[in-house]
């Protein structure tokens, strides 16, 4: 009987710290990245430049995107989690892309099954039916940057 309930105390602990440490994880260190066009976020237009993306505090949700070069541009935002089936050892940032305008969707921490995704903001709503009533085919498309 002790064995079972050691057993399973262990295993609790396992999994609590596995869980853990994937919450910590995304983006609990900063991520950066080089975006080399201007970008929106909640309808607010962000230029090139480079960029790192960290958590606004324990929770997961809430995300700060600051210019490195100190030119004092920066964005909060919120989030939902994401999935995909695959990890990849580097991080990425996913925009959607219309046309020449660029917004940023999703946020992946690197080695991670879990991202963070943005809804879309209202601007890119009205781009996104502008762009389909023009075209029949799907105008979207997805650009993706490495981060670091």
């Amino acid at each position: 009987m002790k064995k079972r309930v050691f057993s399973l105390l262990l295993s609790s602990c396992v999994l609590a710290l596995i869980a853990a440490t994937t919450f910590a994880q995304l983006p609990g260190e900063p991520v950066r990245a080089n975006i080399p066009f201007d970008f929106n976020i909640n309808g607010k237009t962000l230029p090139a430049g480079e960029y790192e993306i960290a958590r606004i505090s324990d929770e997961a949700d809430g995300l700060k995107i600051t210019s490195v070069d100190h030119r004092g541009e920066h964005a909060l935002f919120f989030t939902e989690p994401v999935q995909r089936m695959t990890t990849s050892r580097r991080g990425e940032l996913i925009f959607h892309r219309y046309g020449e305008a660029y917004f940023l969707s999703e946020v992946w921490g690197p080695g991670l099954e879990t991202g963070r995704e943005l809804a879309p903001s209202r601007q890119e709503r009205l781009l996104k039916r502008e762009t389909a009533s023009v075209s029949s085919s799907n105008t979207q498309q997805l650009v993706a940057i490495a981060t670091y």
